[in-house]
């Protein structure tokens, strides 16, 4: 029995379609990955599903009594809120449930003995709820989810609106799991996590009883934890089974038999047009030509897919910078408190580092206080000679108002229109894209369109914070790519090894430095 089921589903924006009659169903215990290039429209499927936005067209279904847990990528939290607070309220629903316990047994004086039985039964029912979902259990919960995600070493009581990233997505990460939902509903739940917590997840959706749908472009991380793949793409909605490699040997295999049936049909049309050109005016052969233009008219035409455009990133570079790039001495990190002991770090000319560690010990606060962009707590940073940097801040703001192409103009005024659509269609971005607002693409466009900026900008150093982060399996490999032909420095956050091994020097962990007891 299906647990979820989607039919004719069909939405868009404006005039860009993004789904067309799309068909789903979710089965117990399905791991599912849905995966598809940047921008075809994962996260708005997920959206529908949950009941946050309404398609133009469908039904969707959900099984009576199914709780959906959603993290969403895009999720808010409230300033002014702990992180015990928002851990704490994934049992709201706990509090109703002894709150209408407590009604009935208010009422139970004054009922028939059939009211009475039934009540009873009603409060037996909601008890066992309460059991289940750890009601009595409340604050050891907590405790316990916040030391698996690390949440104790940053402090219950901080503010969420002070936390990173990757700390804010543990944050809703342990809410939803302390949820204990029927259905896991997870988009791109590794953006800002660091190693460590990433393999903690592996093995928790591994040992995940239930049904998930999870969205992940880290191919690793999605290939150890489904067994069942829906690919989106053109509109459309591909049920494969097993894991993403097997995927793409089917989807090879596919492409190339409606290739060869494409080839095979274009080859009868044209013939038959041939046949009906050279005998449709004689007389004795004109019967045939009819029958023949018959079968044209007839036939169903095989459409290929269109192929998506792949993004094409190569870094335009700066003249040469001197030896040494920058030079830390004694430099204690932070803001209010330290986050480092005193450092020492050089870097040279052409060396490419990775900075990696746990989320909140520093890393993005290292790359800021290295540029400039924040006062050290303590020590010096002493910067080269001849040095054009270029930045991949780790978020973009969402409160952003321009259209891809004002976003780009604004950083290129020199530009005319047609060198700033070319500039962002290298980056494998549509005309409908290039001319949205930015802050309604998905999160991948909107990292394309930073690349873009950062790319068309001589540099010979760059200093890139986490830029994998939503970017599909094309674009991660094309970035990959540039970065290894890039013959500047580059210093990076990054946590996933696959991306980076192979191409840097050095790995700086992080941790050996950091203040902050993991």
């Amino acid at each position: 029995m299906s647990i979820l089921n989607v039919e004719k589903l069909s939405h868009g924006f404006g005039d860009r379609a993004i789904f067309h009659q799309v068909s789903f169903r979710l089965l117990k215990g399905e791991h599912i990955g849905l995966i598809g290039p940047n921008g075809e429209g994962k996260s708005t499927f997920m959206n529908i599903i949950t009941g946050s936005l309404m398609p133009d067209e469908g039904k969707v279904t959900w099984s009576k009594n199914v709780r959906v847990g959603y993290l969403d990528q895009h999720a808010s939290l409230k300033k002014g809120m702990t992180i015990r607070d928002v851990l704490a309220s994934a049992f709201e629903f706990l509090l109703d449930i002894e709150k209408r316990i407590n009604t009935l047994y208010d009422e139970m004086g004054d009922c028939s003995p059939e009211a009475l039985e039934a009540a009873l039964e009603e409060v037996g029912e909601l008890q066992e709820l309460l059991e289940y979902h750890d009601f009595y259990l409340i604050d050891s919960k907590v405790e316990e989810i916040g030391r698996a995600l690390g949440l104790n070493e940053i402090g219950l009581d901080k503010d969420i609106s002070e936390l990173s990233g990757g700390q804010r997505t543990k944050v809703l990460l342990g809410k939803l799991l302390l949820e204990k939902p029927d259905i896991l509903l997870l988009d791109e739940p590794t953006n800002y996590l660091d190693e460590a917590h990433i393999e903690w997840l592996k093995r928790y959706l591994n040992e995940y009883e239930n049904a998930f749908i999870l969205i992940s472009h880290d191919l690793p991380f999605l290939n150890s934890v489904i067994n069942i793949i829906y690919h989106m793409d053109n509109q459309k909605l591909t049920r494969y089974v097993g894991d993403y490699e097997k995927f793409k040997e089917v989807l090879a295999a596919k492409r190339a038999q409606e290739e060869a049936a494409y080839n095979r049909q274009q080859n009868e049309i044209a013939e038959l047009k041939d046949f009906v050109a050279r005998n449709k005016a004689r007389v004795a052969t004109r019967n045939m030509a009819m029958s023949r233009q018959k079968k044209l008219d007839k036939m169903e035409i095989i459409e290929l897919a269109g192929e998506k455009p792949k993004p094409r990133f190569n870094f335009k570079e700066a003249g040469t910078s001197g030896r040494i790039l920058f030079e830390a001495r004694d430099l204690v990190i932070g803001y209010e408190e330290a986050l480092s002991k005193p450092l020492n770090l050089t870097m040279e000319r052409k060396q490419k580092i990775v900075l990696k560690g746990t989320n909140g010990i520093g890393k993005t606060t290292l790359l800021k206080s290295i540029l400039g962009l924040i006062p050290p707590i303590d020590g010096e940073v002493e910067k080269g000679e001849k040095l054009e940097i270029g930045y991949f801040e780790q978020e973009m703001d969402q409160n952003i108002r321009t259209t891809c192409i004002e976003e780009v103009w604004q950083e290129f005024p020199s530009y005319t229109q047609y060198e700033v659509r070319a500039a962002l269609a290298k980056c494998g971005l549509t005309t409908k894209h290039i001319e949205s607002m930015v802050k309604v693409l998905s999160g991948g466009e909107q990292a394309k369109v930073r690349l873009c900026k950062l790319i068309n900008r001589d540099s010979n150093v760059l200093v890139l914070d986490e830029p994998t982060n939503h970017l599909d399996v094309d674009a991660k490999e094309e970035l990959k790519r540039a970065l290894t032909d890039y013959s500047g420095a580059v210093l990076m956050v990054c946590h996933e090894p696959d991306f980076y091994e192979g191409f840097v020097d050095q790995v700086w962990d992080c941790s050996q430095w950091t203040t902050k007891l993991f």
